[in-house]
């Protein structure tokens, strides 16, 4: 006779960051934290800010809603949600600010970046 035992999870491997990386507006929490509580995530959620190359100035924000921090990611808590960044990342977000903005046109959540040498006029994406 065999027994199953749920195979425990194997932990992740993050580290906490502070508001020096990046701070969340009182804008981006509230809109934040209403996305997540929506999905189901409100315990454990959080906002994934990555920089990947693209856009007209080579590199562009990707953010996703997610679980939780995955191995080697950043994680700090600011205005009562939750930001996870990959160490790469982390290198061209550090001092930005994250807000949201209901604006029918430019409208979304944006990040004011002090790295930023370069930005195109559509606020997509940037130069560092």
């Amino acid at each position: 006779m065999s027994s199953s035992f749920p195979i425990p999870a194997r932990p992740v491997n993050f580290k906490i960051g502070n508001e020096r990386l990046i701070k969340v507006l009182p804008g981006a929490s509230a809109r934040l934290g209403g996305l997540l509580k929506k999905q189901g995530r409100a315990e454990h959620g959080a906002l994934r800010v990555a920089v990947v190359g693209g856009g007209c100035s080579g590199l562009q924000y990707r953010m996703d809603l997610v679980d939780g921090p995955a191995d080697r990611d950043i994680m700090v808590e600011s205005g009562g949600v939750r930001v996870v960044v990959d160490p790469k990342s982390a290198l061209f977000v550090s001092g930005s600010e994250l807000d949201f903005s209901e604006d029918l046109q430019q409208g979304g959540f944006k990040v004011s970046n002090p790295n930023a040498i370069v930005t195109c006029s559509c606020g997509e994406s940037f130069a560092a």
